[in-house]
């Protein structure tokens, strides 16, 4: 990752949850730190692979997570939207709201996962604030690169400008 950006926050202006973004913005910082320390890195390293899963990269991350009082593909969380059945990868409440958790790989651009993990923190009633795991560089099958987290950093930033505002209070996103 020499140089690679690999952190943004997205905050809306004087939002609805004064209090709350305080810690959450406590608890990106811990997770950051966290994806930064040496072994972390380097298991990741292990299964951010051609064909790896996101599922790889969340079960190292997943210790870390309940560490820190959050739980895995909480259920209910979007009971009264039109799919009920959505589940984030993590959930954990704060305050009068919570934070998603969503872990990608490789569909994190090709099959707009961005969006829609965005979409679904909108959606939920529970949470205002979204964690967004995903690569800062994934290699195709002809060893090209594309850049997953620059693109997501593009495609989130219009989503607070204030003329653009959903009920999301604020986005982070950690590249791996």
């Amino acid at each position: 990752m020499d140089n690679e950006k690999n952190y943004e926050e997205f905050l809306k202006e004087n939002g609805k949850f004064p209090d709350e973004i305080k810690e959450v913005s406590a608890i990106a910082q811990r997770l950051r730190n966290y994806l930064g320390m040496e072994p972390v890195l380097s298991a990741i390293k292990e299964v951010h692979k051609l064909h790896g899963l996101s599922q790889q990269i969340q079960s190292l991350l997943e210790k870390e997570l309940l560490e820190i009082g959050f739980t895995t593909e909480k259920k209910g969380l979007f009971s009264g939207c039109p799919v009920p059945s959505l589940r984030p990868d993590f959930y954990m409440k704060v305050g009068e709201s919570g934070i998603l958790v969503e872990i990608e790989r490789g569909k994190t651009i090709a099959n707009n996962m961005d969006l829609l993990d965005m979409w679904k923190c909108h959606l939920c009633t529970e949470a205002h604030f979204l964690f967004l795991v995903v690569p800062c560089v994934r290699r195709n099958q002809k060893d090209q690169a594309t850049r997953p987290f620059d693109r997501a950093s593009k495609r989130l930033a219009p989503f607070f400008q204030r003329e653009n505002y959903v009920n999301v209070e604020a986005v982070y996103l950690f590249g791996y």
